[in-house]
């Protein structure tokens, strides 16, 4: 019997507050995320890795399989191999077919490297 007392009273304290406590808990959790909201935005601006642009071409110009018959972990490490001249053959990448390769070609002639220097990989 005392117990049951003793957990009428603990439900008491907790559900049975006046509603100024509820709202200064509302407006102390908004605030708290408003604070996190914003640090979070400028680390992620702060933070930010750029990435080359090329990148993300030649990785839409592969066939997209993921597969990782070429070695690499998926197409865009494929891609990354190829902008940053790791990747000899174009051929290493299974699924593809010429059109991709020439593809691949056609935009690596027309977009070089920053020195101007063109990417050495061959079909």
């Amino acid at each position: 019997m005392r117990r049951l007392s003793k957990l009428r009273l603990y439900h008491q304290a907790i559900f049975r507050r006046r509603g100024g406590d509820l709202m200064s808990a509302i407006v102390t959790l908004g605030i708290m995320g408003a604070i996190l909201g914003l640090g979070l935005a400028f680390a992620a601006e702060v933070l930010k890795v750029e990435t080359d642009p090329r990148v993300t071409a030649v990785k839409d110009l592969l066939p997209g399989y993921e597969c990782g018959a070429c070695g690499f972990p998926g197409c865009l490490a494929f891609a990354e191999g190829i902008i940053e001249n790791e990747v000899e053959r174009l051929s290493d990448c299974k699924p593809g077919k010429d059109q991709h390769y020439n593809a691949i070609l056609a935009y690596l002639k027309d977009h070089p490297n920053k020195d101007g220097s063109l990417i050495n990989v061959k079909k």
